[in-house]
């Protein structure tokens, strides 16, 4: 009995194959009453998850119609003009002083009123002698012959009224005609022509392809004469699942369409002819009046008295004094131009009428609202290590007996491994169930680890 169990004991035990040439063909470090085993440490993986598009990104377009509303509109029916109106001159009676006669000096042989004139060639002679007569100041007495100044009565034309015009006028004409007013403006109407879909399969990785250990059969003998096993390096394909996508066949998109203008006729007045005015003379108006001129003037010939006489001169004799005569006026009425002759302007309003007419507010708009991408997430393995070969610390005739397979067995069955029979016995069910159990767990196989052990929870 005890045979049976060593040889089953030591195939499960013993090292599968050499899985790295780099392992050493004896355990590290080994320790005496200990016993190792090369074992098959599995490549380690982590469950990750990906995000993977299921749907793509689009648009969906929709159109905010244009706005328009009613409104009162005034439209000219006739326009604004001007009427021009007569002012006609108006006149006024002024009184005018005319001179009948003017002023005049004479010179006279004293200052009294009724004193004789001084002859010309007295004039003549004081003249001759240097005196100023022109400039001399009336009241001045001179020593002198005088020669009166001489008058002549003429005819003169004096304006009583001036030349002027009288405006006439003619009025504007009008004749009435057709007009055309838009009622609702030409505009543009968008239409939408929404996007179409389509459907496509994509193959997703979710595994990667790898490699694994499985055992295989080899005469070949090991150390100490036990019967070795082969392993042998096995191609996993990788794993993928198919997903079905909705992609966008042809984006949504928009038509402009023309919308015709809307328009009424009305009858309106329009100018043909402005007013104008027409320009007629007035002629002017005279008079004659009886006039009296200087036709010739005096003449002198003078000392003056009081100023200083140089030694040898005398006197003549002849005392004159140059005397003024005012001026004689007479009071004429005249009518005169006050205001002449002009037009005044009179705006004529415009008149209007209200229509009504349809305004646009708001012109047709696209809006486009955003459809996200549709994601989905995806279980996916990544490997964290690889495979390989290690010495393991293993159970062996030392400590291996048949109430630590019971544990083992009863450990298996209670985390639904099938061990076979429950009798302590390491027969073939029980390798193969310890087998699965480490491959799901990740854990070494070839051979019973403490690393199982501690796994299964199970105590020497």
């Amino acid at each position: 009995m005890r045979t049976k169990y060593s040889l089953l004991l030591m195939s499960l035990l013993l090292p599968i194959t050499y899985v790295n040439a780099e392992v050493s063909l004896t355990p590290p470090n080994a320790k005496a009453g200990e016993c190792y085993a090369k074992v098959i440490i599995p490549a380690k993986y982590k469950t990750i998850e990906e995000r993977v598009l299921v749907q793509e990104a689009s648009h969906k377009i929709s159109i905010t119609p244009a706005k328009y509303e009613w409104t009162d509109e005034r439209v000219e029916v006739t326009p604004a003009s001007k009427k021009l109106v007569t002012v006609p001159a108006t006149f006024k009676k002024v009184t005018e002083i005319v001179e009948v006669k003017p002023a005049s000096k004479s010179w006279k042989v004293s200052l009294k009123r009724h004193a004789a004139p001084v002859s010309k060639e007295i004039l003549v002679a004081a003249k001759l002698k240097g005196v100023d007569l022109e400039n001399t100041k009336p009241k001045t007495c001179y020593r002198e012959y005088f020669t009166p100044n001489r008058y002549k009565t003429v005819s003169e034309e004096v304006v009583l009224q001036k030349e002027s015009s009288k405006t006439k006028v003619i009025p504007a004409t009008y004749e009435m005609v057709e007009k055309t007013i838009v009622v609702t403006p030409a505009s543009k109407k968008t239409v939408t022509i929404p996007a179409t879909y389509g459907y496509t399969e994509e193959k997703v990785l979710i595994e990667k392809e790898k490699t694994v250990w499985k055992k295989g059969a080899n005469p070949a003998q090991k150390l100490a004469g036990a019967t070795g096993e082969i392993m042998c390096l096995v191609k996993v394909p990788a794993k993928y699942k198919t997903i079905k996508k909705k992609v966008v066949k042809t984006p949504a998109t928009t038509k402009v369409m023309d919308v015709a203008a809307v328009s009424k006729t009305i009858k309106v007045k329009k100018l043909v002819s402005a007013a104008k005015t027409e320009t007629i003379k007035v002629p002017e108006v005279k008079s004659s009046i009886q006039k009296s001129v200087l036709d010739t003037k005096a003449t002198f010939s003078w000392i003056q008295v009081g100023d200083k006489v140089d030694k040898g001169l005398r006197a003549t004799g002849h005392k004159i004094c140059l005397v003024e005569v005012p001026a004689k006026n007479q009071k004429i009425t005249k009518v005169v131009l006050d205001v002449p002759t002009s037009t005044k302007e009179i705006a004529i309003e415009p008149t209007y009428k209200t229509i009504k007419v349809k305004k646009l507010v708001q012109e047709a708009q696209e809006v486009k609202t955003p459809i996200e991408a549709v994601y989905k997430m995806v279980d996916k393995k990544e490997k964290v290590s690889s495979s390989h070969q290690s010495w393991e610390r293993i159970l062996c005739q030392t400590n291996m007996n048949q109430n630590v397979v019971l544990k083992i067995q009863n450990a298996l069955q209670a985390k639904n491994y099938n061990p076979g029979k429950i009798d302590g016995v390491l027969g073939q069910d029980t390798k193969v169930a310890l087998d699965k159990y480490q491959r799901d767990n990740s854990l070494a196989t070839g051979g019973i680890t403490y690393e199982t052990l501690n796994s299964l929870n199970v105590g020497l």
